[in-house]
């Protein structure tokens, strides 16, 4: 698996389809004010192997596909809700027993719930792009679920690859969203002793910008994965 060669066409294929075209890009700026919804089933379209960026259009579809792209994510966040809600249960039922011995058991029951919340959270986090690709290009959330053709698909893949691919994705975005939140914070508190809430509104306008370009760029970059096998 060629990782710069995917690296390098997805940065291009967001640059010319997101900001080489200003009126896109902030049509993209709109779907993601209005809760994400229509940039998801933008992704969708990504998904389904689009080249080059496809435009902004038909926003039913848009919505009616980000809705189905989010019942999915939801449905396989499930399982992290379960252990969170665990975890808190556990530590506070600990902290409110008033006996030590009590609560240090409620505080190593959430400490086991939470490295099993760690290792399902990277399970999940594998299966959801194969997931949601074959979901986005059957158009059946069944399929979105079928687990056997999901582990198929990535072992024709290659794990070893596939993780690789996933953890310098993971690293490709998070350092510079880390150094940019870094930077907006500090931009909003020195700003905030000027006029109050300028620093504010301009990290939100910033975010708000730089999220599609993000997930145009991550969406591509997973579909490339994705069709470096045969389905």
């Amino acid at each position: 698996m060629d990782y710069g060669n995917m690296l390098g066409e997805s940065f291009a294929y967001a640059k010319e389809g997101v900001v080489d075209k200003m009126n896109k890009w902030i049509m993209l700026i709109i779907a993601t004010i209005i809760l994400a919804i229509p940039l998801m089933g933008y992704i969708m379209q990504i998904y389904r192997g689009t080249k080059p960026a496809p435009e902004v259009g038909d926003w039913g579809k848009l919505f009616i596909d980000g809705i189905m792209l989010a019942i999915v994510a939801f449905i396989y966040m499930i399982p992290l809700f379960i252990l969170q809600f665990l975890m808190m249960g556990s530590a506070m039922a600990g902290a409110m027993s008033g006996n030590p011995s009590a609560a240090m058991a409620g505080f190593a029951g959430a400490g086991i719930l939470a490295l099993v919340y760690f290792i399902v959270a990277i399970v999940i986090g594998l299966i959801v792009p194969i997931a949601m690709i074959r979901f986005a290009r059957s158009g059946s959330i069944g399929e979105a679920f079928n687990f056997s053709a999901i582990l198929a698909h990535i072992g024709k893949i290659g794990w070893i690859g596939y993780i690789i691919a996933m953890i310098i994705v993971a690293i490709v975005l998070g350092i510079p969203l880390a150094i940019l939140w870094f930077i907006l914070i500090a931009l909003a508190i020195a700003l905030a002793l000027v006029i109050p809430m300028l620093g504010i509104l301009i990290a939100v306008i910033v975010f708000l910008a730089v999220i599609p370009l993000l997930a145009v760029f991550q969406a591509r970059y997973l579909t490339q994965i994705y069709d470096s096998v045969a389905a």
